[in-house]
């Protein structure tokens, strides 16, 4: 059974195609980074996984149930999408904290609204994933108070705490310089090490790509057109627009 599975998915904006019949599968636990041009379709990949997006045509599931339809083909109630949604949790480009909130507090919010967990049971909760950032230290302070990675190290805990089975990386280093963008791709590598959440991520970022994937996949266009490990995708690409786009991305 996939973890995550597209099937003959298109998505349009009015009469712009960004997805064009996608089928794309991942595995259990696998680490799958999708790169490419700006505006090839990636991050729409993963707002429909995660049902910010509705696609124009195809399926989508998740361990082997759709998020879209029930077992009679009819869309899904809002409250079974919501159910299914939880099964994701999304780290966006923006960090997308509450600005009156505490670290602590930010973090145990979901827990206590979603997971129904006792406050004793959310903070002891939102502690262990702060260490595994490497934020404990800063369960008082404002996210005003933080730098750019360590708000964005502070969503990666609070997408995690809910115990997501798949979790979607969109641009995660975008809004950060090249010191924070390292401190930031370090908690990410130390998470894919040391759990078995499925990783779907969307990223410019080569060298990380290269270090923390199971498998790349390269979009242009909306489609797919070349996928492999990360040696066979940067040591031996087989498509020329693959070997267009890394030479323009890493030369940059």
């Amino acid at each position: 059974m996939w973890a995550i599975e597209l099937e003959k998915v298109s998505k349009s904006f009015g009469a712009h195609r960004v997805l064009i019949d996608l089928d794309l599968q991942v595995r259990p636990s696998e680490k799958v980074t999708l790169i490419g041009p700006s505006g090839s379709g990636k991050t729409t990949v993963l707002r429909l996984a995660m049902t910010l997006e509705k696609p124009t045509a195809g399926n989508i599931r998740v361990f082997g149930k759709s998020i879209l339809f029930d077992a009679a083909g009819k869309p899904l109630s809002s409250s079974e999408e919501a159910r299914m949604r939880r099964r994701c949790g999304m780290v966006f480009q923006q960090f997308n904290l509450f600005p009156h909130l505490t670290v602590l507090q930010n973090l145990v919010l979901a827990p206590r609204t979603v997971l129904r967990q006792s406050r004793d049971q959310a903070e002891k909760s939102a502690l262990e994933y702060l260490r595994m950032v490497g934020l404990e230290t800063k369960v008082h302070a404002y996210p005003a108070q933080l730098s750019g990675g360590q708000q964005q190290r502070i969503a990666i805990a609070r997408a995690l705490i809910l115990k997501p089975e798949i979790l979607l990386l969109d641009e995660i280093t975008s809004a950060l310089d090249p010191e924070l963008t390292r401190e930031v791709l370090g908690v990410v590598q130390d998470v894919a090490r040391e759990t078995k959440v499925t990783v779907l991520i969307v990223t410019h970022e080569m060298r990380f790509a290269r270090e923390v994937s199971d498998r790349i996949v390269v979009f242009h266009a909306g489609r797919i057109i070349e996928q492999g490990s990360p040696d066979k995708i940067f040591s031996n690409p087989e498509s020329a627009r693959t070997r267009s786009f890394l030479k323009c991305v890493l030369n940059h």
